[in-house]
């Protein structure tokens, strides 16, 4: 086996990239990156039947949007183009010719019909196994039933068929997968899968094999759904003669909803986004959401979906890129499946945008208020806002749903608070110390609050007496930054104009 690690990323383009397969693409990345090798996107594409518009430069856009960098592949070139199987099938016929050849394979000429037949005398039968296998294949149409005459009249006549891998009939077949150490199964239990179809399009399972030998593939990260047919592949390996370079494999355990299996229905059930970006099916104009639109951060994502199904040891989990790249490995991967937690990922969400410098979140949040017509007075207003929400917030986009007085004074009070604070002391306290506000010949969040203390000082009276008043007149809310920051922000005009406006409208009353 080659010095140098190599692996690939093989999705294919049968409809979005499920989040995942993201995870796939990221060990991956983690373990390319660690060791210096290369990475592969290939695109398995030779199910034309099920091939989808736009799900290659789907998946294309979902790995650039997490920052998981090729070496090779559809987008970047590179020595094994090209990197779309439905380019490659005279490679796939060759080695299928090859298999043929050494007696590894043969032709078969059964149609649909023939073959559900056969799978109903099995279950009338009683029969456990209802595939086309070693106990079958003599009761069908193919080249080890025909004669030689027969098959050649077939194919001279263009007579449908497919090309079967022969599985040996006593055959032991072991391999060692990283995660699941040591696994062992019996031929008897692995069927004659197709290898080349009736068009002269390969299977999965042949494509695959020769793609991975020939681009000197070292480690197969997949889903654990592919478990049952590495089997079949590890006898290909053999019937080929690559079994010295066969790639080491190492199957994932899969994410999982609040029940079973993530899909589609399960995260449309709980609110849980399958998808790393939006997507609109083209032929249903059924839309989903991804993460990226509903505004997480790449960092975030990554960092979550890296420890579902894989554990770095220790405490930590918040982890950053070179982290997880450094500290990744297969051997810490679960054997179990990992049940997606909405939760947590807005935690990480939070973590990570908190960290973001204001002018960052300015920079993403200027495009949101500018789609809803908010008025601001320039991007440094923005920033300065950023500052203030960042530690309140899980997106950008929450800034003006929290925290819309920080674009249009308060037209509405909350009603609550205003019965709780708005009394006629507390309402005499406000237009005292709206008074005292002009003597500030600067305007700033310290000096506003100076002058707040030492006017409550003054009236001996508590913080919450003036402090809520103050409040409720500048946002008409319960909550949110500091009063203080709020006012320097919005300067000083407009301050005091809410004050006013608050003072005018709002009727004092000593009920509670």
């Amino acid at each position: 086996m080659s010095e140098k690690i190599v692996l690939r990323y093989a999705p294919s383009p049968t409809g979005p990239q499920h989040i995942g397969g993201i995870r796939t693409a990221l060990y991956c990345y983690y373990l390319a990156q660690q060791k210096g090798g290369e990475l592969i996107l290939r695109i398995e594409d030779t199910d034309q039947t099920r091939f989808v518009a736009g799900a290659e430069q789907f998946i294309v856009d979902s790995c650039n949007w997490l920052g998981i960098a090729f070496t090779q592949g559809v987008h970047v070139g590179g020595p094994n183009a090209p990197y779309r199987q439905s380019e490659r099938t005279e490679l796939y016929q060759k080695y299928a010719q090859q298999l043929l050849d050494q007696g590894h394979a043969y032709l078969a000429f059964d149609t649909p019909e023939e073959l559900e037949a056969m799978r109903q005398r099995l279950e009338e039968a009683g029969a456990d196994n209802r595939t086309y296998n070693y106990m079958t294949r003599m009761s069908m149409r193919n080249s080890l039933t025909l004669s030689a005459e027969e098959v050649q009249q077939r194919l001279t006549a263009g007579e449908p068929h497919v090309v079967r891998f022969k599985v040996p009939e006593k055959s032991e077949i072991r391999f060692h997968d990283i995660i699941r150490g040591h696994l062992h199964f019996h031929g008897s239990h692995v069927d004659d899968k197709v290898l080349l179809k009736s068009d002269g399009l390969p299977t999965y399972h042949l494509a695959n094999v020769v793609d991975d030998h020939h681009m000197g593939v070292t480690h197969v990260i997949r889903g654990e759904e592919w478990l049952p047919s590495t089997p079949l592949h590890v006898l290909l390996y053999d019937a080929l003669g690559w079994r010295e370079e066969m790639p080491q494999f190492a199957h994932l355990a899969l994410l999982l909803g609040p029940k079973g299996k993530l899909s589609k229905r399960a995260g449309d059930k709980y609110g849980i986004p399958v998808f790393p970006m939006d997507w609109q099916d083209k032929a249903s104009g059924d839309t989903w959401k991804g993460y990226k639109e509903m505004g997480y951060l790449p960092e975030a994502l990554m960092n979550y979906l890296s420890l579902l199904g894989w554990h770095p040891g220790g405490e930590q989990e918040l982890l950053t890129r070179e982290e997880l790249i450094a500290r990744f490995s297969l051997e810490r991967c679960h054997h179990a499946g990992a049940k997606f937690d909405m939760a947590k990922l807005n935690s990480f969400q939070q973590h990570y945008l908190r960290q973001k410098p204001r002018e960052t979140i300015a920079a993403a949040l200027k495009p949101i208020v500018d789609a809803a017509g908010l008025p601001y007075p320039n991007e440094a207003y923005l920033a300065q806002v950023a500052d203030l929400m960042r530690e309140r917030i899980t997106f950008v986009r929450d800034i003006p749903e929290q925290a819309p007085y920080f674009f249009r004074a308060p037209t509405t009070y909350n009603e609550k608070m205003t019965r709780k604070n708005w009394k006629t002391l507390n309402k005499e306290l406000l237009t005292e110390f709206r008074g005292r506000l002009n003597e500030l010949t600067q305007w700033s969040a310290p000096l506003v609050q100076d002058h707040f203390k030492t006017f409550l000082a003054e009236k001996e009276v508590g913080f919450g007496k003036l402090g809520a008043p103050l409040r409720l007149a500048l946002t008409g809310l319960p909550s949110g930054p500091g009063a203080f920051d709020i006012a320097e922000t919005i300067g000083r005009t407009e301050a005091l104009a809410r004050i006013d406006h608050a003072l005018a409208e709002l009727p004092a009353s000593d009920q509670a």
